[in-house]
């Protein structure tokens, strides 16, 4: 092992007490950490699990589960493993393929303890290319089969219903390849949950949405709605873009977001991206901790502090483009650029943006007409792409 590696790991029981320093920060703040170091110093497994199960599929899933998108050693990932998480989200695309064998490597020897969701590309609509995701997938992962198959990046309902797209997904399920199906949505949310919900063949089992305490109300209802109907919602985008802001000083705004989710009980779970053992001790030290009081005032600080820039996602300025750009896809993949401080994720979003919708076509304006419901200022926005991304 050379030294570069030798950085990356880390003892197994320096890591638990970690995570246990960090579940108590998590339940009595910054001020009352000295306290509880001494306890923390005792205990040796880590925080509690806790489950809730994903709606019709009968799967119990632990609240905090494993964004992988974004992780690039796998050791990271057993370690969460180890902790308790039980579910894992990857996809055909994150690393260019690269983080489903990632995931394989996470998994390998303990893949009856860990679900297993990936998904298809976001452009895969017919049989054949569905088909050929899910065996690729199965490759990757080196694994026979995948727990929760999910549609990636609808921005409406059409590609759930594809009668070709079904007839794949039911094919696969039948050779035992695939157990669960799923959608994913960043934009248009409320519409495809609904249009999930009210499908009478009840085709799909999970949606996987971004939710967090910038969500519009009527989000939240939809969620609801979905989880009364046995939908199981996942949630993803939990830290509102996770920026980095000196408005709240030392204090960290990404446990309390993440107890914002969790507290909704229609959530089966969160899947927030953890890149490395600090963040990922900082999100599983949540499990069963109730949001406060003092959470709430750091979030209405943080969600000041990005309000000038933090984009909803919900799609409502793109009928008042006359070009049609995808607004919304363009802001997600800036978020990924400055909040996630990834840019190969950025730029590999908005490669996926037909030419006739990208920011090239704010060329041909004057003046940006788009009108943004929360102020954001879009045609600073989309100069910004042009800079960093067309």
């Amino acid at each position: 092992m050379d030294e570069k590696d030798q950085k990356k790991t880390i003892n197994r029981r320096e890591f638990l007490k970690f995570a246990s320093m960090t579940a108590a920060t998590a339940a009595v703040g910054l001020t009352g950490l000295r306290g509880v170091l001494g306890a923390a110093e005792a205990k040796k497994d880590g925080v509690t699990p806790v489950y809730r199960t994903l709606g019709r599929t009968g799967l119990k899933v632990t609240i905090v589960s494993f964004g992988a998108m974004l992780t690039p050693e796998h050791e990271v990932m057993r370690a969460g493993f180890d902790l308790g998480i039980n579910y894992v989200d990857t996809a055909r695309r994150y690393m260019s393929g690269r983080n489903e064998e990632i995931v394989g490597r996470a998994i390998k020897g303990i893949r009856d303890k860990v679900y297993v969701a990936t998904k298809t590309t976001p452009a895969a609509n017919s049989k054949r290319e569905i088909i050929n995701d899910v065996e690729t997938s199965l490759t990757k992962l080196g694994t026979d089969h995948i727990d929760v198959i999910q549609l990636h990046n609808l921005t409406g309902p059409d590609r759930a219903f594809v009668p070709e797209v079904r007839e794949a997904l039911t094919e696969l399920r039948k050779q035992g390849k695939v157990r669960f199906f799923g959608v994913t949505t960043h934009t248009n949310q409320t519409e495809v949950i609904n249009a999930i919900v009210d499908d009478k063949d009840k085709f799909f089992d999970t949606v996987l949405v971004g939710y967090n305490f910038k969500s519009p109300p009527e989000l939240q209802k939809a969620i609801a709605r979905a989880a009364k109907a046995g939908v199981g919602i996942i949630a993803m985008k939990t830290q509102a873009g996770g920026y980095q802001t000196d408005a709240l000083g030392p204090v960290s705004p990404h446990q309390a977001a993440l107890k914002w989710a969790l507290q909704d009980v229609n959530v089966s779970c969160a899947i927030p991206g953890m890149k490395d053992m600090q963040m990922l001790s900082e999100d599983v030290a949540v499990m069963g901790i109730k949001l406060t009081r003092a959470d709430e005032r750091i979030l209405e600080q943080y969600a000041a502090a990005i309000s000038p820039y933090y984009c909803h996602l919900c799609g409502e300025c793109e009928p008042t483009c006359p070009h049609g750009v995808a607004i919304s896809v363009i802001n997600r993949s800036l978020m990924y650029a400055e909040g996630y401080n990834n840019m190969e994720l950025a730029r590999q979003t908005y490669r996926e943006i037909p030419i006739k919708a990208s920011v090239s076509a704010c060329l041909d304006c004057d003046e940006c007409v788009a009108r943004c419901v929360n102020n954001i200022n879009i045609a600073g926005k989309m100069e910004k792409a042009l800079k960093a991304l067309a």
